[in-house]
């Protein structure tokens, strides 16, 4: 069972949808069951048409389908409706994307401030690096001296 607000973002989602599905007079055969179990494993969202020749209103058939497959039923409006179920295939890609955003995706603040120590400790060597070259560089200007 879906929330308000599920069903509420996921009619907001289907307003962009096309109408995949299509109920003619033949009503809610076992091609048209099957076709939809295959489009909301694929999508999970799923808007069809009750055309004017089904002796079925959009609401019949969308509850008939719902029943039948287990599905949610989001909307019904004139002729058209939409109906949901989570796809298993889905899920599992959505969660294998996640662990691996995890993977590569690190701590920003944490990140931000390991740069921040890196870029000062290459600073600080190459500040060393600069004075103990001055240094031997100094160093043999004064024992040239001496040696005059």
């Amino acid at each position: 069972m879906i929330t308000s607000k599920q069903r509420s973002e996921l009619r907001s989602q289907a307003n962009g949808l096309e109408t995949t599905l299509m109920v003619g007079k033949g009503g809610i055969t076992e091609n048209l069951i099957s076709e939809a179990k295959t489009q909301l494993e694929a999508r999970e969202l799923v808007k069809g048409r009750v055309l004017e020749t089904a002796l079925l209103s959009a609401r019949e058939v969308s509850d008939a389908l719902c029943e039948e497959i287990g599905c949610e039923g989001i909307s019904c409006v004139g002729s058209k409706f939409v109906i949901y179920k989570r796809s298993e295939k889905k899920a599992q890609e959505e969660a294998r994307i996640a662990r691996e955003l995890k993977k590569k995706k690190a701590n920003p603040v944490r990140r931000g401030a390991q740069e921040r120590r890196r870029k000062a400790k290459e600073e600080r060597e190459k500040r060393n690096e600069y004075f103990r070259q001055s240094a031997i560089a100094a160093a043999i200007e004064k024992r040239k001296q001496g040696d005059r």
